[in-house]
């Protein structure tokens, strides 16, 4: 015999007409939200302000030099719009694009719970999966866009600069400018893949907090704590296993033989950790009382 709380449970629940799920937060509505918001445009200004504070430096301090008996690509910055690319992203790559991955999903989900909408947007109702899956789908896509934005811009500053030309390489030789550009094009998405790390921790930490500073500056604090482990030689070989290990593996595409081993191991890496983290962020997040 069926008891009434039996009844109640088996009972179809009663739906809105017109209302469907997969219709809830589209991506495009949470792109524009996250596009008008000042950190968003704040961010793509510093970003895109880099190339020409790089420049200025050049043009103040004159040619560039490396440490004496070493051979860097930062020798060669000056020598065409590809090499002042290719140096401003290697200034970057190591912490100052892990600012806005880290902010751009760290911030996400818990700001909408520091400022007390989360619950209501749950309420509305989106399901709880839709919208970790909008907000990390456009977490992701602006992290790309600033990961392209600064060397595309530096590209373009560096051309108008000291013009379109081969990639002069720190080891001897050049790189014919189109291969250059499509080097460059396979640098920006290694580092992108290489990124994705940060971005699965400040995610999974947005939805464990609700305080998008903590979500943020712990996903920097623990990249920052994985480059400086993989600085410890007594680690030996696992040091392997830190996805900061492979972050520069990409200058093997600055060569005049592409080697993509290192490139390949660095990004299986940083694909698994991401989802792992990602896995771990749905999860909990499913069954978090949400009270903000």
């Amino acid at each position: 015999m069926s008891t009434p709380r039996t009844e109640r449970a088996a009972a179809p629940r009663e739906v809105a007409d017109g209302y469907r799920a997969g219709r809830t937060l589209p991506v495009r509505v949470e792109l524009v939200r996250q596009l008008k918001r000042r950190r968003t445009l704040v961010m793509g200004g510093l970003l895109a302000a880099l190339p020409f504070v790089l420049l200025i430096a050049f043009a103040v301090g004159g040619e560039p030099e490396g440490r004496p008996g070493q051979i860097s690509l930062m020798d060669s910055a000056t020598a065409s719009g590809a090499n002042f690319a290719a140096v401003t992203l290697f200034a970057s790559a190591g912490f100052l694009l892990v600012v806005p991955v880290a902010l751009f999903c760290g911030d996400t989900v818990a700001s909408e719970a520091s400022w007390s909408s989360l619950r209501y947007l749950l309420a509305a109702p989106v399901p709880r999966a839709r919208l970790l899956l909008s907000k990390l789908t456009v977490g992701l896509a602006l992290s790309l866009a600033a990961i392209v934005l600064l060397p595309l811009v530096a590209l373009a500053v560096g051309t108008a600069a000291y013009g379109w030309g081969p990639l002069h390489l720190p080891t001897g030789g050049t790189l014919p400018a189109g291969t250059a550009t499509g080097r460059l094009a396979l640098t920006v998405a290694y580092v992108f893949v290489s990124q994705l790390v940060t971005a699965a921790l400040a995610f999974w930490l947005s939805t464990r907090t609700d305080a998008p500073l903590g979500a943020v500056g712990g996903a920097v604090g623990l990249t920052i704590i994985g480059s400086v482990l993989d600085e410890v030689t007594a680690l030996g070989d696992w040091r392997s296993l830190l996805p900061a290990h492979w972050q520069y593996a990409w200058l093997d595409a600055v060569q005049p033989r592409l080697d993509p081993a290192g490139m390949i191991q660095g990004s299986s890496l940083s694909v698994t950790y991401a989802l792992v983290l990602f896995a771990l962020a749905f999860r909990g997040f499913a069954r978090k009382d949400i009270v903000s």
